[in-house]
């Protein structure tokens, strides 16, 4: 099970992004309205610049900053990782492990953005695969 699934076929396509220069305050309230644990920051030739978290609006919240003078730029993590379409999910949840990570950007080969694989993905995939009433 699971050995030959690519991750292709787990990851979402819809996918919530922003600029780097959107609004602290309206990142938070896309995450909040779309129920996201992420977005995924993009920059003018659609390749993935960094990814905001619900961590990082943690940390906003914790240093006690005003969200009127931030931009998704001051607490968004950048050099994120990446897979491939036509990685293996194995590949991904080792990757996802080493690097302490919940949601790994899908990318194609001109690097440009396609999807998002989650924690979540890989958890419901390998839980529902092959179990009463889902084959």
């Amino acid at each position: 099970m699971g050995s030959d699934t690519v991750v292709e076929r787990l990851m979402t396509t819809e996918i919530e992004t922003v600029s780097s220069d959107t609004k602290i305050s309206v990142a938070a309230e896309t995450l909040l309205g779309q129920q996201a644990g992420s977005l995924v920051v993009l920059d003018a030739e659609n390749h993935v610049s960094g990814i905001l978290t619900c961590t990082d609006l943690a940390e906003l919240v914790a240093q006690r900053t005003s969200p009127a003078d931030t931009t998704v730029s001051d607490y968004m993590t950048t050099g994120v990782v990446t897979i491939a379409p036509d990685q293996s999910i194995q590949d991904a949840a080792a990757e996802m492990i080493k690097e302490g990570i919940q949601h790994l950007p899908v990318t194609n080969s001109e690097q440009e953005m396609i999807g998002m694989l989650s924690t979540t993905d890989i958890t419901n995939y390998l839980t529902y695969t092959g179990s009463i009433g889902t084959d």
